[in-house]
Protein backbone atom coordinates (compact mmCIF):
# COMPACT_ATOMS: atom_id res chain seq x y z
CA UNK A 1 0.00 0.00 0.00
CA UNK A 2 0.96 3.62 -0.44
CA UNK A 3 0.94 6.05 2.45
CA UNK A 4 1.35 9.79 2.20
CA UNK A 5 1.37 12.69 4.60
CA UNK A 6 2.03 16.41 4.38
CA UNK A 7 3.17 18.98 6.94
CA UNK A 8 3.68 22.72 7.05
CA UNK A 9 1.78 25.97 7.38
CA UNK A 10 0.82 28.54 4.76
CA UNK A 11 3.37 31.12 5.97
CA UNK A 12 5.76 28.72 7.67
CA UNK A 13 9.27 27.96 6.46
CA UNK A 14 8.26 25.17 4.09
CA UNK A 15 5.85 22.41 3.18
CA UNK A 16 6.90 18.80 3.66
CA UNK A 17 5.52 15.71 1.93
CA UNK A 18 6.34 12.01 2.30
CA UNK A 19 5.18 9.17 0.03
CA UNK A 20 5.91 5.63 1.16
CA UNK A 21 5.39 2.39 -0.75
CA UNK A 22 6.42 3.35 -4.28
CA UNK A 23 8.19 0.59 -6.16
CA UNK A 24 11.80 1.11 -7.16
CA UNK A 25 12.74 2.00 -10.72
CA UNK A 26 10.19 4.73 -11.50
CA UNK A 27 11.88 7.55 -13.45
CA UNK A 28 11.45 10.85 -11.58
CA UNK A 29 12.72 14.20 -12.87
CA UNK A 30 12.64 17.27 -10.66
CA UNK A 31 11.50 19.51 -13.51
CA UNK A 32 8.44 17.29 -14.13
CA UNK A 33 7.29 17.68 -10.53
CA UNK A 34 8.05 21.40 -10.70
CA UNK A 35 5.93 21.65 -13.85
CA UNK A 36 2.88 20.29 -12.03
CA UNK A 37 3.42 22.81 -9.23
CA UNK A 38 3.38 25.54 -11.89
CA UNK A 39 0.10 24.12 -13.27
CA UNK A 40 -1.43 24.51 -9.79
CA UNK A 41 -1.03 28.30 -10.13
CA UNK A 42 -2.99 28.48 -13.38
CA UNK A 43 -6.35 30.09 -13.94
CA UNK A 44 -7.97 33.46 -14.49
CA UNK A 45 -9.05 34.88 -11.14
CA UNK A 46 -6.09 33.78 -9.06
CA UNK A 47 -4.73 36.09 -6.36
CA UNK A 48 -1.41 37.86 -5.85
CA UNK A 49 0.44 35.03 -4.13
CA UNK A 50 0.46 32.93 -7.30
CA UNK A 51 2.51 35.64 -9.02
CA UNK A 52 5.47 35.54 -6.66
CA UNK A 53 5.39 32.15 -4.90
CA UNK A 54 8.31 30.23 -6.42
CA UNK A 55 7.51 26.78 -4.99
CA UNK A 56 11.22 26.01 -4.76
CA UNK A 57 11.34 22.23 -4.71
CA UNK A 58 13.79 19.74 -3.21
CA UNK A 59 13.67 15.95 -3.51
CA UNK A 60 15.08 15.01 -0.12
CA UNK A 61 14.94 11.22 -0.24
CA UNK A 62 13.72 8.18 -2.11
CA UNK A 63 15.24 9.06 -5.50
CA UNK A 64 18.75 8.29 -6.71
CA UNK A 65 20.13 9.19 -10.12
CA UNK A 66 16.64 9.91 -11.45
CA UNK A 67 14.88 6.73 -10.25
CA UNK A 68 12.92 5.80 -7.14
CA UNK A 69 14.75 3.35 -4.90
CA UNK A 70 11.84 1.90 -2.91
CA UNK A 71 12.40 3.95 0.25
CA UNK A 72 10.08 6.77 1.38
CA UNK A 73 10.14 9.68 -1.03
CA UNK A 74 10.53 13.05 0.71
CA UNK A 75 9.76 16.44 -0.82
CA UNK A 76 10.32 19.95 0.54
CA UNK A 77 8.69 23.06 -0.92
CA UNK A 78 10.00 26.40 0.32
CA UNK A 79 7.55 29.22 1.09
CA UNK A 80 8.81 32.37 -0.62
CA UNK A 81 7.18 34.65 1.97
CA UNK A 82 8.85 33.03 4.95
CA UNK A 83 11.34 35.91 5.56
CA UNK A 84 8.38 38.24 6.23
CA UNK A 85 6.85 35.81 8.73
CA UNK A 86 9.82 34.56 10.73
CA UNK A 87 8.59 36.15 13.97
CA UNK A 88 4.84 35.63 13.58
CA UNK A 89 5.35 31.96 12.67
CA UNK A 90 8.45 31.33 14.76
CA UNK A 91 8.63 27.88 16.39
CA UNK A 92 10.36 29.54 19.37
CA UNK A 93 8.72 32.07 21.72
CA UNK A 94 8.95 35.74 20.64
CA UNK A 95 8.41 39.09 22.34
CA UNK A 96 4.80 39.97 23.05
CA UNK A 97 5.12 43.20 21.09
CA UNK A 98 5.20 41.16 17.87
CA UNK A 99 1.48 40.59 18.36
CA UNK A 100 0.45 44.21 18.74
CA UNK A 101 0.72 45.48 15.15
CA UNK A 102 0.96 44.38 11.53
CA UNK A 103 1.03 40.71 10.63
CA UNK A 104 1.15 39.67 14.26
CA UNK A 105 -2.14 41.32 15.21
CA UNK A 106 -4.40 38.56 16.60
CA UNK A 107 -7.11 37.40 14.19
CA UNK A 108 -10.14 37.48 16.46
CA UNK A 109 -12.80 38.02 13.77
CA UNK A 110 -13.24 34.50 12.29
CA UNK A 111 -14.22 34.21 8.63
CA UNK A 112 -17.47 32.34 7.90
CA UNK A 113 -16.90 29.28 5.73
CA UNK A 114 -13.32 28.76 6.97
CA UNK A 115 -11.83 26.61 9.70
CA UNK A 116 -11.28 29.73 11.83
CA UNK A 117 -14.00 29.56 14.49
CA UNK A 118 -14.34 25.79 14.82
CA UNK A 119 -10.55 25.44 14.83
CA UNK A 120 -10.38 27.88 17.74
CA UNK A 121 -13.08 25.95 19.60
CA UNK A 122 -11.52 22.55 18.95
CA UNK A 123 -7.90 23.36 19.82
CA UNK A 124 -8.43 26.09 22.41
CA UNK A 125 -6.87 28.95 20.41
CA UNK A 126 -7.70 32.55 21.29
CA UNK A 127 -7.21 33.67 17.68
CA UNK A 128 -7.58 32.08 14.24
CA UNK A 129 -3.96 32.23 13.02
CA UNK A 130 -2.89 28.73 14.17
CA UNK A 131 -5.96 27.18 12.51
CA UNK A 132 -6.01 29.07 9.23
CA UNK A 133 -2.28 28.55 8.60
CA UNK A 134 -2.69 24.78 8.35
CA UNK A 135 -6.23 24.80 6.92
CA UNK A 136 -5.03 26.99 4.04
CA UNK A 137 -5.14 25.60 0.50
CA UNK A 138 -1.42 26.36 0.29
CA UNK A 139 -1.05 22.80 1.62
CA UNK A 140 -2.26 21.45 -1.72
CA UNK A 141 1.11 22.30 -3.25
CA UNK A 142 2.54 19.35 -1.31
CA UNK A 143 -0.23 17.06 -2.56
CA UNK A 144 0.28 18.16 -6.15
CA UNK A 145 3.98 17.34 -5.85
CA UNK A 146 3.20 13.85 -4.56
CA UNK A 147 0.52 13.45 -7.22
CA UNK A 148 3.06 14.26 -9.94
CA UNK A 149 5.13 11.32 -8.73
CA UNK A 150 2.06 9.05 -8.64
CA UNK A 151 1.14 10.10 -12.20
CA UNK A 152 4.64 9.21 -13.36
CA UNK A 153 4.24 5.74 -11.87
CA UNK A 154 0.85 5.28 -13.54
CA UNK A 155 2.19 6.51 -16.88
CA UNK A 156 4.77 3.71 -16.82
CA UNK A 157 1.79 1.33 -16.77
CA UNK A 158 -0.02 3.08 -19.64
CA UNK A 159 -2.42 4.99 -17.35
CA UNK A 160 -2.79 8.71 -18.08
CA UNK A 161 -4.87 11.53 -16.61
CA UNK A 162 -6.36 14.82 -17.75
CA UNK A 163 -8.53 17.39 -15.95
CA UNK A 164 -10.65 20.28 -17.17
CA UNK A 165 -13.13 22.89 -15.98
CA UNK A 166 -16.77 21.92 -16.50
CA UNK A 167 -18.50 24.95 -15.00
CA UNK A 168 -17.74 28.30 -13.43
CA UNK A 169 -20.69 29.52 -11.42
CA UNK A 170 -23.72 29.20 -13.69
CA UNK A 171 -21.60 29.07 -16.88
CA UNK A 172 -21.23 25.44 -17.98
CA UNK A 173 -19.90 23.38 -20.84
CA UNK A 174 -22.55 22.17 -23.30
CA UNK A 175 -23.77 18.69 -22.37
CA UNK A 176 -22.52 17.34 -25.71
CA UNK A 177 -19.01 18.78 -25.36
CA UNK A 178 -16.22 16.32 -26.18
CA UNK A 179 -14.31 14.77 -23.32
CA UNK A 180 -10.66 15.83 -23.26
CA UNK A 181 -7.91 13.25 -23.73
CA UNK A 182 -4.38 13.26 -22.26
CA UNK A 183 -3.03 14.83 -25.43
CA UNK A 184 -5.14 17.92 -24.63
CA UNK A 185 -3.29 18.76 -21.39
CA UNK A 186 -1.05 21.46 -22.88
CA UNK A 187 -3.96 23.06 -24.72
CA UNK A 188 -6.05 23.06 -21.57
CA UNK A 189 -3.26 24.54 -19.48
CA UNK A 190 -2.90 27.34 -22.04
CA UNK A 191 -6.57 28.27 -21.67
CA UNK A 192 -7.29 30.94 -19.02
CA UNK A 193 -9.77 28.71 -17.17
CA UNK A 194 -8.59 25.28 -18.40
CA UNK A 195 -11.81 24.75 -20.41
CA UNK A 196 -11.92 22.52 -23.50
CA UNK A 197 -14.41 24.74 -25.35
CA UNK A 198 -13.12 28.23 -26.36
CA UNK A 199 -16.58 29.82 -26.46
CA UNK A 200 -17.49 28.56 -23.00
CA UNK A 201 -14.05 29.61 -21.74
CA UNK A 202 -14.64 33.19 -22.88
CA UNK A 203 -17.99 33.27 -21.04
CA UNK A 204 -16.32 31.91 -17.90
CA UNK A 205 -13.62 34.58 -18.02
CA UNK A 206 -16.25 37.29 -18.42
CA UNK A 207 -18.16 35.94 -15.43
CA UNK A 208 -15.02 35.92 -13.27
CA UNK A 209 -14.37 39.55 -14.20
CA UNK A 210 -17.94 40.48 -13.23
CA UNK A 211 -17.56 38.76 -9.87
CA UNK A 212 -14.22 40.45 -9.22
CA UNK A 213 -15.69 43.90 -9.85
CA UNK A 214 -18.54 43.18 -7.42
CA UNK A 215 -16.13 42.20 -4.63
CA UNK A 216 -17.28 38.59 -4.55
CA UNK A 217 -15.94 35.07 -5.23
CA UNK A 218 -17.00 32.23 -7.53
CA UNK A 219 -17.14 28.43 -7.36
CA UNK A 220 -17.45 25.77 -10.02
CA UNK A 221 -16.92 22.17 -11.13
CA UNK A 222 -13.91 20.35 -12.56
CA UNK A 223 -13.60 16.84 -13.96
CA UNK A 224 -10.74 14.33 -13.96
CA UNK A 225 -10.60 11.63 -16.64
CA UNK A 226 -8.26 8.64 -16.49
CA UNK A 227 -7.42 6.54 -19.55
CA UNK A 228 -5.79 3.12 -19.75
CA UNK A 229 -6.94 1.62 -16.45
CA UNK A 230 -7.24 -2.17 -16.19
CA UNK A 231 -10.49 -3.68 -14.89
CA UNK A 232 -10.63 -4.75 -11.27
CA UNK A 233 -8.91 -2.03 -9.24
CA UNK A 234 -10.74 -1.65 -5.94
CA UNK A 235 -13.23 -4.17 -4.53
CA UNK A 236 -16.88 -4.63 -3.64
CA UNK A 237 -16.25 -6.57 -0.40
CA UNK A 238 -16.07 -3.64 2.07
CA UNK A 239 -17.07 0.02 1.95
CA UNK A 240 -13.51 1.21 2.48
CA UNK A 241 -12.13 -0.93 -0.34
CA UNK A 242 -14.56 0.35 -2.94
CA UNK A 243 -12.59 2.56 -5.32
CA UNK A 244 -15.37 5.13 -5.67
CA UNK A 245 -15.47 5.44 -1.88
CA UNK A 246 -11.73 6.00 -1.72
CA UNK A 247 -11.79 8.53 -4.54
CA UNK A 248 -14.68 10.42 -2.98
CA UNK A 249 -12.93 10.65 0.37
CA UNK A 250 -9.68 11.87 -1.16
CA UNK A 251 -11.39 14.47 -3.32
CA UNK A 252 -13.64 15.73 -0.53
CA UNK A 253 -10.47 16.23 1.49
CA UNK A 254 -9.38 19.03 -0.85
CA UNK A 255 -10.01 22.44 0.66
CA UNK A 256 -13.34 24.03 -0.41
CA UNK A 257 -14.59 20.92 -2.26
CA UNK A 258 -18.24 20.31 -1.38
CA UNK A 259 -19.36 17.60 -3.82
CA UNK A 260 -18.01 14.60 -5.74
CA UNK A 261 -19.69 12.76 -8.63
CA UNK A 262 -18.61 9.60 -10.43
CA UNK A 263 -19.59 9.22 -14.07
CA UNK A 264 -22.88 10.92 -14.87
CA UNK A 265 -23.43 11.37 -11.14
CA UNK A 266 -26.54 13.35 -10.24
CA UNK A 267 -27.70 13.40 -13.84
CA UNK A 268 -28.11 9.62 -13.66
CA UNK A 269 -30.59 10.02 -10.80
CA UNK A 270 -32.96 11.82 -13.17
CA UNK A 271 -33.14 8.93 -15.66
CA UNK A 272 -35.02 5.62 -15.62
CA UNK A 273 -32.90 2.54 -15.15
CA UNK A 274 -33.11 1.53 -18.80
CA UNK A 275 -31.12 4.61 -19.83
CA UNK A 276 -28.97 5.09 -16.71
CA UNK A 277 -26.56 2.16 -17.13
CA UNK A 278 -24.06 0.78 -19.67
CA UNK A 279 -25.45 -2.29 -21.53
CA UNK A 280 -22.99 -5.00 -22.61
CA UNK A 281 -22.65 -6.56 -26.07
CA UNK A 282 -20.42 -9.31 -27.44
CA UNK A 283 -18.73 -8.08 -30.60
CA UNK A 284 -15.78 -9.70 -32.41
CA UNK A 285 -15.02 -11.95 -29.45
CA UNK A 286 -14.92 -9.21 -26.80
CA UNK A 287 -17.47 -7.66 -24.44
CA UNK A 288 -18.19 -4.01 -25.25
CA UNK A 289 -20.18 -1.35 -23.43
CA UNK A 290 -22.56 0.82 -25.43
CA UNK A 291 -21.96 3.88 -23.21
CA UNK A 292 -19.79 5.22 -20.37
CA UNK A 293 -22.44 6.51 -17.99
CA UNK A 294 -20.97 4.77 -14.93
CA UNK A 295 -17.73 6.70 -15.24
CA UNK A 296 -15.51 3.64 -15.42
CA UNK A 297 -16.51 2.21 -12.04
CA UNK A 298 -19.05 -0.53 -11.33
CA UNK A 299 -19.47 -2.18 -7.93
CA UNK A 300 -16.58 -0.17 -6.52
CA UNK A 301 -14.14 -1.47 -9.17
CA UNK A 302 -12.68 -0.09 -12.36
CA UNK A 303 -14.28 -1.45 -15.52
CA UNK A 304 -11.34 -0.82 -17.83
CA UNK A 305 -13.18 2.11 -19.41
CA UNK A 306 -12.60 5.84 -18.96
CA UNK A 307 -12.76 6.80 -15.30
CA UNK A 308 -14.55 10.12 -14.75
CA UNK A 309 -14.92 11.98 -11.45
CA UNK A 310 -16.16 15.53 -10.88
CA UNK A 311 -15.55 17.83 -7.93
CA UNK A 312 -17.63 20.85 -6.98
CA UNK A 313 -15.74 23.74 -5.36
CA UNK A 314 -17.64 26.31 -3.30
CA UNK A 315 -16.90 30.02 -3.73
CA UNK A 316 -13.82 30.97 -1.73
CA UNK A 317 -14.86 31.97 1.77
CA UNK A 318 -12.40 34.86 2.06
CA UNK A 319 -14.69 37.35 0.39
CA UNK A 320 -13.36 40.86 -0.45
CA UNK A 321 -16.80 42.20 0.48
CA UNK A 322 -16.26 40.92 4.01
CA UNK A 323 -18.98 38.76 5.58
CA UNK A 324 -20.57 39.42 8.95
CA UNK A 325 -18.98 37.77 11.99
CA UNK A 326 -18.33 38.25 15.70
CA UNK A 327 -15.12 39.58 17.24
CA UNK A 328 -14.43 36.90 19.84
CA UNK A 329 -12.13 39.24 21.76
CA UNK A 330 -14.84 41.85 22.36
CA UNK A 331 -18.01 39.81 21.86
CA UNK A 332 -19.33 42.44 19.46
CA UNK A 333 -20.67 42.08 15.93
CA UNK A 334 -18.06 42.82 13.29
CA UNK A 335 -16.92 42.12 9.74
CA UNK A 336 -14.58 39.23 9.06
CA UNK A 337 -10.84 39.58 8.53
CA UNK A 338 -10.00 39.76 4.83
CA UNK A 339 -6.86 37.77 4.16
CA UNK A 340 -5.47 37.96 0.62
CA UNK A 341 -7.36 35.51 -1.61
CA UNK A 342 -8.41 34.54 -5.13
CA UNK A 343 -11.64 35.42 -6.89
CA UNK A 344 -11.76 31.75 -7.89
CA UNK A 345 -9.42 28.77 -7.76
CA UNK A 346 -11.63 26.38 -9.70
CA UNK A 347 -9.21 25.86 -12.65
CA UNK A 348 -6.39 25.03 -10.24
CA UNK A 349 -8.63 22.73 -8.22
CA UNK A 350 -8.70 20.41 -11.23
CA UNK A 351 -4.92 20.04 -11.01
CA UNK A 352 -5.20 19.23 -7.30
CA UNK A 353 -7.98 16.72 -8.04
CA UNK A 354 -5.74 15.09 -10.66
CA UNK A 355 -3.09 14.61 -7.98
CA UNK A 356 -5.48 13.03 -5.49
CA UNK A 357 -6.99 10.72 -8.11
CA UNK A 358 -3.49 9.65 -9.15
CA UNK A 359 -2.48 8.90 -5.56
CA UNK A 360 -5.60 6.78 -4.95
CA UNK A 361 -5.14 4.89 -8.23
CA UNK A 362 -1.43 4.33 -7.58
CA UNK A 363 -2.35 2.89 -4.18
CA UNK A 364 -4.97 0.64 -5.80
CA UNK A 365 -2.41 -0.55 -8.38
CA UNK A 366 0.12 -1.45 -5.68
CA UNK A 367 -2.60 -3.19 -3.67
CA UNK A 368 -3.78 -5.21 -6.67
CA UNK A 369 -0.49 -6.09 -8.38
CA UNK A 370 2.18 -5.78 -5.67
CA UNK A 371 5.82 -5.64 -6.58
CA UNK A 372 8.87 -3.94 -5.12
CA UNK A 373 10.13 -2.73 -8.49
CA UNK A 374 8.45 -1.15 -11.48
CA UNK A 375 9.34 -4.13 -13.69
CA UNK A 376 7.71 -6.50 -11.21
CA UNK A 377 4.49 -4.42 -11.17
CA UNK A 378 4.48 -4.31 -14.99
CA UNK A 379 4.97 -8.08 -15.15
CA UNK A 380 2.18 -8.72 -12.65
CA UNK A 381 -0.20 -6.42 -14.54
CA UNK A 382 0.51 -8.20 -17.83
CA UNK A 383 0.03 -11.59 -16.21
CA UNK A 384 -3.28 -10.54 -14.69
CA UNK A 385 -4.64 -9.27 -18.01
CA UNK A 386 -3.35 -12.32 -19.89
CA UNK A 387 -5.13 -14.63 -17.46
CA UNK A 388 -8.60 -13.13 -17.76
CA UNK A 389 -10.61 -15.86 -19.52
CA UNK A 390 -11.50 -15.19 -23.15
CA UNK A 391 -15.20 -15.27 -22.30
CA UNK A 392 -14.78 -12.37 -19.85
CA UNK A 393 -12.47 -10.10 -21.82
CA UNK A 394 -13.67 -6.57 -22.44
CA UNK A 395 -12.73 -3.89 -24.93
CA UNK A 396 -12.74 -0.29 -23.77
CA UNK A 397 -14.10 0.89 -27.15
CA UNK A 398 -17.79 1.74 -27.18
CA UNK A 399 -20.12 -0.20 -29.46
CA UNK A 400 -23.14 1.22 -31.25
CA UNK A 401 -26.08 -0.88 -30.04
CA UNK A 402 -27.98 -0.15 -33.24
CA UNK A 403 -25.44 -2.03 -35.35
CA UNK A 404 -25.25 -5.17 -33.20
CA UNK A 405 -26.93 -8.26 -34.64
CA UNK A 406 -27.76 -11.51 -32.92
CA UNK A 407 -29.82 -12.64 -29.97
CA UNK A 408 -30.38 -9.49 -27.92
CA UNK A 409 -33.40 -8.12 -26.10
CA UNK A 410 -35.30 -5.02 -27.10
CA UNK A 411 -34.77 -3.02 -23.93
CA UNK A 412 -34.67 0.73 -24.75
CA UNK A 413 -31.05 1.76 -25.17
CA UNK A 414 -31.24 5.54 -25.18
CA UNK A 415 -28.97 7.55 -27.49
CA UNK A 416 -26.78 6.12 -30.21
CA UNK A 417 -23.01 5.97 -29.98
CA UNK A 418 -22.66 8.93 -32.33
CA UNK A 419 -24.24 11.12 -29.67
CA UNK A 420 -21.97 9.98 -26.84
CA UNK A 421 -19.16 12.28 -25.79
CA UNK A 422 -16.11 10.27 -26.83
Amino acid sequence: MLRWITAGESHGRELLAVLEGLPAGIPIALDEVQADLARRKLGHGRGGRMKFEQDELTLSSGVRHGFTIGSPLGIRIQNTEWPKWTEVMSPAPVDAEVFTTGRGTPLTRPRPGHADLVGMQKYGFTEARPALERASARETAARVALGAVAKKFLAELGIRTVSHTVSMGEVSLPVDAAWPVPEDVDRLDADPVRCIDPETSARMVARIDEIRKSGDTLGGVTEVLVYGLPPGLGSYVHWDRRLDSRLAGALMGIQAIKSVEVGDGLEATKRPGTVAHDPLYKVDGAIHRSSERAGGIEGGMTTGGILRVRTGMKPIATVPKALHTVDVATGKNATAHHQRSDVTAVPASGVVAEAMVALILADAVVEKFGGDSLREVQRNLRSYLDNIPESLRTDSALVNAETVTGDIDDTPMGDSLSEWRV
